[in-house]
């Protein structure tokens, strides 16, 4: 059987165990044909890389692409380094093109900005630069929002709101009035009145996957997991599926309950429809539970008390959004139905819970169903061994493990010698846990799987702009940083019968880098960059 394709002359990395390396790659019918020089027809088409470094295509196990799509295309964006008068200014910019009353939607704002701008007086300067519009900008974990007036007012939130379940309306205290704060289930009212007045078509939100999966291609990604889809994102990832434009693997989480977006449908109304949006490249396999919040914002939970203040006192340890034998309930309805479950945990008493209701659904007897703790950054000792006991993924989020503005903040809320242990990704390999790589982008401010790698294996920000190094102990080698974003988190996904290794009869989901990453310094690892992504055989992105 003649190939399609052959490149020759490569150092190709397979991360297959069977045969990690390879100097050749033959291809037919968009999959791996074989690791050999193979034969060749009158059609095959022979590409010498010249030496290059080649590698299968990365996973990203959690990303919201089509909300970064959305965020590129159609709202204000500005840095993590943006102070309040740089936001300010760039508000004021973005107004300036905008009609009366049109709202003014964006972000991402630092964490470490919640004091700066929980007062009265912020907002009021916002409603001056967004001249009286309506504007709600997101912070970095997009769990919590910064409004202005209008935008109260549109949503019905005044100083006679009462705080919904799983959320909390900063007030002025001496007044009573939302300051402009929303913190997780407290912005719902604000982003529904947001989807009824500021609609995108089916069409826009098509072209926001497109450009979300462009980027992702741009960084090497093939395959990824969305981690939070509303039926608008379904709709258009099944219409780029049906037009033979989806050009990556794609699996997708389906809310179960939603504290931060206003998504509708969500839960059973969602699970039952989900079957129509399957394609050739889309799998809408796995359901979404948001079990707490965010350390920042104190909503979290936590086994142990948070750092005391004057809202909560010294005993405030966050809660879970439900009780144990509710989780675990949808945990076993989910798997009843054949999905899996990503659950948002980042304080060890989530984690744990999600552990205890996992036990009792695997002694039930669901053991073909996947299960995901997405981010864990913080895991009880005692917790470690039972994420392989129990067959958990461990989905990590690269920049919590590593100094920036994530850790600064959360260092303010929780005492030094817990806040600096976070991401136990060492203790996770050496217990035989299934640790898998996300970018969380647009949280991150890119999906580049190479900062995560960096880190990974030095424990210190890629940028330079954070010194130290964050729990170093817990640093793993560059052959197992590369797994966790490639065959790792293909398999926590589902994928890797497909993808996630470059191996016969897989889809030839590949990269070229401009540099071999074994031979590289540590401290280099970031430059690494892709020259090109193929999917299934067929070339999606060239550097240019």
């Amino acid at each position: 059987m003649a190939a399609d394709l052959i490149l020759t002359n490569a150092k190709v990395y397979t991360v297959d165990s069977a045969r990690p390396w390879a100097s050749s790659l033959a291809i037919k019918d968009g999959r791996v044909l074989s690791l050999e020089a193979h034969e060749r027809g009158p059609n095959t088409e022979v590409v010498d890389l010249g030496g290059a470094f080649v590698m299968p295509g990365l996973v990203d196990v959690h990303n919201h692409h089509a909300l970064a799509g959305r965020s590129a295309l159609f709202e204000l964006t500005f840095g993590l380094d943006a102070g309040f008068e740089d936001i300010l200014a760039a508000v004021r910019s973005y107004a300036g093109r905008l009609g009366p009353d049109e709202w003014i939607v964006g972000g991402a704002w630092a964490s470490t900005l919640v004091s700066t701008l929980s007062r009265s007086s912020a907002r009021h300067a916002l409603d001056e630069a967004a001249g009286g519009r309506p504007v709600v900008l997101a912070d970095d974990s997009r769990h919590n929002r910064w409004v202005s007036s209008r935008a109260l007012e549109l949503a019905g939130v005044t100083a006679a709101s009462a705080d919904p379940a799983g959320g909390e309306i900063v007030r002025d205290p001496s007044t009573g009035e939302p300051v402009g704060i929303l913190l997780e289930a407290a912005s719902i009212p604000v982003e529904r009145v947001l989807g009824e007045t500021r609609t995108l078509t089916d069409e826009q939100h098509a072209a926001a996957s497109q450009h979300g999966i462009g980027t992702l291609h741009s960084f090497g990604v093939t395959a990824f997991q969305d981690a939070a889809v509303s039926s608008d994102i379904l709709r258009a990832l099944k219409s780029l599926d049906n037009a033979g434009e989806l050009r990556a693997w794609v699996v997708t989480s389906l809310l179960i309950n939603d504290p931060i977006f206003g998504f509708d449908p969500i839960g059973a109304p969602l699970l039952e429809v989900a079957g129509r949006y399957r394609g050739e490249h889309h799998r809408p396999d796995f359901v979404k539970i948001f079990l707490d919040g965010v350390p920042p914002t104190r909503t979290a939970a936590f086994l142990e008390p948070y750092l005391p203040d004057d809202a909560h006192g010294a005993c405030h340890r966050g809660a879970t959004t439900m009780p144990g034998d509710e989780l675990e309930g949808w945990l076993r309805t989910a798997a009843a139905a054949g999905f899996s479950a990503k659950i948002h945990c980042t304080g060890d008493a989530s984690v744990r819970a999600t552990l205890d209701a996992v036990e009792k659904v695997r002694a039930e007897g669901f053991t073909e169903a996947r299960f995901q703790v997405a981010h864990g950054q913080f895991v009880h000792p005692d917790d470690i061994p039972r994420f392989a006991a129990l067959d958990v993924s461990a989905d990590i989020s690269p920049f919590l493990w590593v100094p920036g503005v994530i850790p600064s903040a959360i260092a303010e809320v929780l005492p030094g010698d817990r806040a600096g242990r976070m991401q136990p990704n060492r203790s996770l390999l050496d217990e035989g846990a299934l640790v898998a790589g996300g970018s969380d982008w647009p949280v991150s401010e890119s999906p580049n799987a190479w900062e995560g790698i960096h880190g990974l294996v030095t424990r210190q920000d890629p940028t330079g702009t954070f010194p130290g190094a964050l729990w170093p102990e817990q640093a793993i080698t560059l052959a197992e940083a590369i797994e966790v974003f490639t065959l790792a988190a293909a398999r926590a996904m589902g994928l890797d019968d497909v993808t996630g290794s470059l191996a016969p009869g897989k889809s030839a989901d590949f990269v070229v880098l401009d540099r071999d990453p074994f031979t590289t310094e540590q401290s280099s690892l970031v430059k690494t960059r892709v020259t090109e992504t193929w999917f299934a055989g067929h070339q999606v992105y060239q550097r240019a």
